[in-house]
């Protein structure tokens, strides 16, 4: 039970990681290179909105109205992120569903396999968050550091980034965990079943009557 109850305790971490950087504007955050310039403004960018926070104290934020006119990478780090938000949620709810500590399905050979399947979704959802970060990460460097980079104002990796690495690497290794212990007590529960199954059904032939448990015919 304490293996199942670190599993999802990180894979709620994940979850709630996910989530929050998903939502945040911080994904990327101005940079300055070969330049002497000093400006009153930061930009920032996410997958929903742009930022621009001002030295006065003055922060405004504007949504990203048009689905046609967002870059590609920046469309495809979006669906990826709402599909690891969807897949680590769907994995909560199977995974409370099919732990030991909760009476939902209590004694059922299903039990286990659910909080199996609740693992291996938020493993699932860890990856899908990690390829997302990842490539998103190399885009800042290359246009940053890249060979036909100009100098000017450059965007860098926001701390929204840094949430989102940490919170896949949360929501695999819990996912993990979670299969592991869950796998077990799933087997043991099945196991324990068919013992008991079996001498329930001894006792019952031992108080049939002879003419009853004899099921074969003497020659």
């Amino acid at each position: 039970m304490a293996q199942e109850l670190l599993g999802f305790f990180l894979s709620l971490l994940g979850l709630v990681g996910t989530l929050t950087s998903t939502v945040l504007p911080h994904w990327y955050q101005t940079a300055y290179f070969n330049t002497n310039f000093v400006t009153a403004s930061y930009y920032m960018k996410g997958l929903w909105m742009e930022c621009v926070s001002h030295t006065v104290g003055i922060y405004q934020c504007e949504f990203h109205r048009s689905m046609l006119s967002l870059p590609r990478n920046l469309m495809a780090a979006r669906i990826l992120m709402v599909l690891s938000c969807t897949t680590s949620i769907l994995a909560a709810i199977f995974s409370s569903a099919g732990m030991k500590c909760t009476h939902c399905a209590h004694q059922s050979h299903a039990k286990g396999f659910m909080a199996v399947i609740g693992g291996s979704g938020f493993v699932l959802a860890g990856i899908l968050c990690l390829i997302t970060t990842s490539w998103t990460t190399i885009d800042v460097i290359s246009n940053a550091y890249g060979f036909f980079s100009t100098a000017g104002i450059k965007y860098e990796i926001g701390y929204a980034m840094y949430i989102s690495f940490s919170s896949a690497i949360f929501s695999i290794c819990g996912g993990a965990i979670l299969c592991v212990s869950s796998w077990d007590v799933g087997n043991y529960r099945h196991q324990k079943v068919s013992t008991v199954q079996q001498i329930r059904d001894s006792n019952k032939l031992q108080h049939m009557p002879d003419h009853l448990a004899n099921t074969g015919f003497e020659n």
